[in-house]
């Protein structure tokens, strides 16, 4: 037995639909010391090319998001999860 699976292409719709939000309300879990809060809390230096954001509590880097004039990068590999609130249908413009 195989296993099935489709390409990355599948999460083009539920990715379009989560990051349509606003982020800073979500709830994130730092990787280093399990600080459990919001975006919006952590502390944000944007004295490089990019943004660096740290938790407010180990000043670890969470994230880091670099624009360039046709792309993104983000990196968030010192968040274990990004809670993401979404709005119901009926909220959605």
């Amino acid at each position: 037995m195989t296993d099935q699976f489709t390409d990355g292409n599948a999460l083009a719709g539920p990715f379009m639909e989560i990051f349509a939000v606003d982020l800073s309300m979500a709830q994130g879990t730092c990787a280093h010391c399990g600080m459990h809060g919001m975006v919006a809390q952590m502390h944000v230096y944007d004295h490089a090319p990019g943004l660096v954001a740290r938790c407010p509590n180990c000043e670890q880097v969470n994230m880091r998001l670099v624009r360039g004039p046709d792309r993104a990068w983000l990196d968030m590999r010192g968040v274990v999860a990004l809670e993401i609130p979404l709005a119901a249908p009926t909220e959605r413009a």
